[in-house]
């Protein structure tokens, strides 16, 4: 008896080896192709761009490496720290006016008013439309001859919005509103839905109005929803381009020239793709620490559910 006990408890831990060995296999062959996704289209090419910054070529001759001459010619470049330091401003300046728009009106479509379904989906119109549709319409509005400046000319001047840095970075701005504040204030919506009724209640209970409810229970309950939509906003912001393109063109002068734009013209204007690599990682190398200081100083990394034990 104790030999065939022995041999069946043998079976059984056998048994439950092989299962939980089949059961890990399935999550690494599901795993594969996201792996090889993001090897060939992520790791790749920016392998690639990495070697051509330390090389020089037209896109048609032959590859020269030449060393540091691409960064060295980057260092003392002025137009390259001034993209970096309009990056940064356009980026701080998306977050501070898009964030608080986003959550009120979030808060607001999560709520019961009347009319909230259709007016909400009124309002996420723009996110049906792609970046460079609402630039190009925008242009055409904001047109000093023929637009709404044209037209109003006691509330805009000249009506050339483009032509001075702090209106070309004001209509930059506004138009980031426009397009992507509806994206954000989805997220807050569902974030705000997320809350459980039963804290309103406690505090209706104990005579807390609106605008309380609102200061000490849903922005403390969003915490988490308020970092992750900084951090889309901060990662959208320093990848800007297109709006860029269309609005602006980096003008008047350069005083709009992000970034992202400024590596478009070295290697696709002036056929530098070499500095245009180097321009490339440097915005990889300057996204990549503000998205680490982001989740470092918001705690991004270990967050936790703000209704535990509810």
């Amino acid at each position: 008896m104790t030999r065939r006990m022995t041999r069946r408890m043998t079976r059984r831990t056998t048994r439950r080896v092989r299962a939980g060995a089949e059961a890990t296999r399935p999550g690494v062959v599901w795993a594969l192709p996201a792996a090889v996704f993001f090897l060939m289209f992520a790791l790749t090419p920016l392998l690639l761009v990495a070697v051509l910054s330390f090389a020089s070529w037209d896109g048609i001759g032959d590859l020269r490496f030449n060393g540091l001459d691409n960064w060295t010619a980057l260092a003392d470049d002025p137009v390259m720290l001034q993209s970096v330091w309009t990056t940064l401003l356009l980026t701080a300046l998306g977050v501070v006016t898009q964030t608080p728009i986003s959550i009120l009106l979030g808060v607001w479509a999560a709520g019961k008013q009347r009319n909230r379904a259709v007016l909400s989906a009124v309002y996420f119109v723009p996110l049906l439309l792609s970046a460079t549709a609402v630039s190009v319409v925008w242009r055409a509005v904001l047109d000093p001859n023929f637009g709404v400046p044209a037209e109003l000319t006691w509330l805009f001047g000249d009506g050339n919005l483009l032509g001075s840095k702090a209106g070309a970075i004001g209509v930059l701005t506004f138009v980031g509103v426009w397009q992507f504040t509806p994206l954000h204030a989805l997220i807050y919506q569902g974030g705000a839905r997320a809350i459980p009724q039963v804290l309103y209640q406690a505090a209706a209970v104990d005579g807390a109005g609106r605008v309380r409810q609102f200061l000490h229970i849903t922005l403390p309950q969003l915490r988490n929803t308020i970092i992750t939509s900084v951090i889309l906003m901060v990662v959208g912001g320093l990848t800007t381009f297109d709006t860029v393109l269309i609005l602006t063109q980096g003008g008047p002068g350069t005083d709009t020239t992000v970034t992202s734009y400024y590596m478009y013209q070295k290697a696709f204007k002036s056929f530098d793709f070499g500095t245009g690599s180097a321009v490339a990682l440097v915005l990889v190398v300057v996204a990549t620490l503000i998205s680490l200081a982001v989740v470092r100083i918001s705690g991004y990394d270990k967050m936790r559910g703000t209704t535990e034990g509810l």
